[in-house]
């Protein structure tokens, strides 16, 4: 049976995006942090680990990054979908297309527009 993410899993956007730039980019990489706990209870599996996330992004200089969040955007179109939700079809090839652009925050604040949708 599949529930809704509590709402430890909402993050306003607006604050995120803020906290971001002002910090920057150190609030980003905590709420990366937020939104795989978030994808991972979503799939019921550790799909995403932090650490893993963490070293490979700076050991490949963020190209790492890119493809993680390609998959997070083709995970969580699919779990959209799962919880009755419209999901843009295209929403991992967004997630690609603005992390090639080195535009991580606005990616994140898409994603977390998504996730808000699936918390209780």
């Amino acid at each position: 049976m599949q529930r809704p993410l509590s709402k430890e899993h909402e993050t306003g956007i607006a604050l995120g995006i803020v906290l971001s730039l002002v910090t920057c980019g150190l609030y980003n990489v905590y709420w990366n942090y937020k939104e795989m706990a978030a994808l991972n209870e979503l799939l019921g599996r550790r799909e995403y680990d932090f650490t893993h996330w963490l070293a490979l992004s700076l050991l490949t200089c963020g190209i790492y990054h890119v493809y993680y969040e390609y998959k997070m955007g083709q995970d969580l179109a699919e779990r959209l979908k799962a919880f009755g939700h419209e999901a843009n079809p295209n929403l991992a090839y967004v997630g690609l297309a603005l992390s090639l652009c080195g535009l991580w925050v606005v990616t994140d604040a898409i994603y977390q527009h998504e996730i808000n949708k699936l918390v209780a």
